[in-house]
């Protein structure tokens, strides 16, 4: 259901649990293997795509349904959905930058695991949504949270309270997506994307993620956390190297 490539500082996640890559135990399972992988290995950036028609469907809908005749269903729905969240915490919190390549498909718990991502290249076929509300639940691994969180209340107002199924032209509109490119082009973009990543320095993406999670967290302070951030980097031989490698350059 799951493979697992490096190419030099580069790593890539593919989903390939068909037809639609639905989120069971099974697949949830396999991507945090995958991620424990991810963290033993040298990376600077990490792509997560599907080798199937679509992204990720979410959540399996028949999976669900036989909840309803477990003695506890609250009690397993609640345990799946926690495995949702501890899924998706990690790979934000991963210290490598992610990159969601969406063609196809991406609804329910697939949009959620792409916004846990850092940023998401989309294809102009490809389908953006939160449908949970038609089938009485709500984006509850963390959909409400991130997607507000990404590209503000309106537009989460839209996706959520509407149902609306956008394109990926639109997600890009929005602000759901940070890149769009026609299917036969997005091989290409996401290896142009991530090549540019992998030649940054990975300890400044580190520290730059770091900085960037503060803004959400009331008890850091962004500001001086720059400042501590910068104070580590300076002495280090590889923001030495880069600075004067800058000048030789020009």
């Amino acid at each position: 259901m799951i493979s697992f490539e490096v190419n030099g500082n580069i790593g890539t996640i593919t989903m390939s649990r068909a037809p639609v890559n639905a989120l069971d135990p099974s697949l949830v399972s396999a991507l945090g293997d995958a991620l424990d992988k991810v963290e033993a290995a040298d990376l600077t950036a990490l792509m997560i795509k599907s080798d199937q028609k679509i992204f990720c469907a979410g959540a399996d809908l028949s999976m669900i349904a036989g909840y309803f005749d477990e003695p506890d269903p609250v009690g397993i729905m609640a345990k799946y959905t926690k495995s949702l969240h501890t899924l998706f915490d990690r790979i934000e919190a991963l210290p490598v930058v992610t990159i969601a390549v969406i063609d196809g498909a991406a609804l329910g718990g697939g949009l959620e695991l792409a916004l846990s991502c850092d940023m998401r290249i989309v294809s102009t076929r490809s389908k953006i949504g939160l449908p949970e509300a038609g089938v009485g639940l709500i984006p509850g691994a963390g959909g409400t949270q991130r997607l507000t969180r990404l590209a503000g209340p309106g537009v989460a107002a839209r996706i959520i309270l509407s149902s609306d199924v956008i394109n990926g032209t639109e997600a890009e509109r929005l602000g759901i997506a940070q890149w769009v490119a026609d299917p036969e082009d997005m091989a290409a973009l996401a290896d142009k994307v991530s090549g540019r990543i992998g030649g940054l320095s990975a300890p400044s993406l580190r520290a730059s993620k770091r900085c960037m999670a503060a803004w959400f967290d009331p008890a850091q302070n962004g500001f001086e956390l720059e400042g501590d951030v910068t104070r580590e980097l300076m002495p280090t031989q590889e923001t030495r190297d880069r600075v004067h490698n800058f000048f030789k350059r020009k």
